[in-house]
């Protein structure tokens, strides 16, 4: 069933099985969370025709559900969920409600949709590079990708397993924590950080506009911890970053849906079939050799934001491209984008984006990254950090 933002690809609904911390709320899942007795689609219609149902909910659904929240929607994603623009050959392109004339992002794209648009309180999505966070960044709502294999996938079709991670969106904060309640491990959080890193490389990336508009959070967040100051990320440069992600990453997606596309010879979208025949070319020397310098890269970045530390990036390089942006143009801004997605997908961070500001009417996000595991303690620093913004802003 189709609804006006066309984000929703099922109208299935479940009701919670118990009552807890998200009684009352609402919530949708992208179109690759088993539902039991329906049928993934992933985004292309030869995988909804080669696939059952499923047996069992996927087990984030059961927390949520246990929890008090009802199930309302499942919503549309990019092919296999590859891909960060949320145009789709087959279903159409979910409407962004902040620019319409954009696109949504992807993959996660009709769940990014489906909570700007108030359709639900908050939804499930996948986050292998950049799927929950940059949707969320251009749909203006709150995004949080956790440290990898920290929320179970059990249930979630794979893209590539040592990225993957299942993240959520809201358009409050209050929610997002909420929900991060119910999905993550139940720890002591600490006592928030005390060290604010400004990521000089990934700013770079970031257009003149969105660098100007997000610059009073930069200063606020600074002004939030004992200490602040400006660091190289990547040693090696964040282009050589993305090319060891991408290479990891397109060996791992080969490996896992090979047989599946030689069997079935599926029709993708030609950006999506272009990636695929890519990722068939990943050599297996090649994806080890980048696979032992990302246990360098690993390292790297958990010395550096140790348990104490916060890293401020922007989330995407700037608004939402325009709908119909095709060719090396979006390609282009897609890479960029890699640039700075890559840098919590290689190390495994947390990583959450914040609707900062507006450009040219837009929405551009800001994000945090914590250290492994810092995941709960990063959704309380930065709800701390909105109680004070809003304070300053009433005074």
């Amino acid at each position: 069933m189709k609804d006006q933002w066309n984000a929703i690809v099922n109208q299935v609904i479940v009701e919670p099985t118990g009552q807890g911390r998200l009684n009352g709320l609402s919530f949708m899942v992208k179109d690759v969370f088993a539902v039991r007795d329906i049928t993934n689609g992933a985004g292309n219609p030869c995988w909804l025709q080669t696939h059952e149902p499923a047996k069992e909910h996927a087990e984030t659904l059961n927390l949520l559900l246990q929890q008090g929240a009802r199930l309302t929607g499942m919503t549309h994603t990019d092919e296999l969920m590859f891909s960060l623009n949320g145009e789709n050959v087959h279903y159409g392109t979910p409407v962004n409600p902040r620019a319409p004339d954009r696109i949504p992002g992807g993959s996660s794209s009709g769940s990014a949709v489906a909570v700007a648009a108030g359709l639900a309180d908050f939804s499930l999505g996948t986050d292998t590079g950049g799927s929950v966070r940059v949707p969320s960044s251009y749909c203006g709502i709150y995004g949080m990708r956790p440290s990898h294999g920290i929320v179970s996938e059990k249930g979630v079709i794979p893209l590539a397993p040592s990225f993957d991670t299942v993240g959520w969106m809201a358009r409050d904060l209050e929610t997002l924590c909420q929900v991060g309640g119910v999905l993550l491990p139940q720890t002591d959080s600490g006592i928030g950080f005390s060290r604010v890193l400004i990521g000089e490389d990934a700013w770079e990336l970031a257009d003149t506009e969105s660098k100007e508009a997000l610059t009073p959070y930069l200063k606020m967040l600074s002004g939030l911890a004992a200490s602040h100051e400006t660091v190289r990320i990547a040693p090696q440069g964040l282009p050589e970053w993305m090319t060891m992600f991408r290479t990891i990453q397109g060996y791992e997606i080969w490996q896992e849906h090979r047989a599946w596309i030689e069997r079935e010879q599926p029709t993708f979208g030609p950006d999506t079939a272009g990636r695929f025949s890519w990722a068939s070319t990943v050599e297996r020397a090649d994806q080890e050799k980048a696979a032992k310098r990302r246990i360098e890269v690993c390292k790297h970045m958990a010395d550096l934001l140790r348990t104490d530390t916060v890293l401020v990036i922007p989330t995407t390089t700037g608004a939402a491209p325009k709908l119909g942006l095709g060719g090396h143009l979006i390609e282009e801004r897609r890479v960029k984008t890699m640039r700075l997605t890559c840098i919590a997908g290689l190390s495994g961070l947390p990583q959450l984006t914040i609707p900062a500001a507006e450009v040219l009417g837009c929405p551009v996000g800001i994000s945090l990254i914590a250290g492994p595991g810092q995941d709960q303690r990063l959704l309380e620093w930065a709800t701390s950090f909105f109680s004070a913004v809003n304070s300053a802003v009433k005074g």
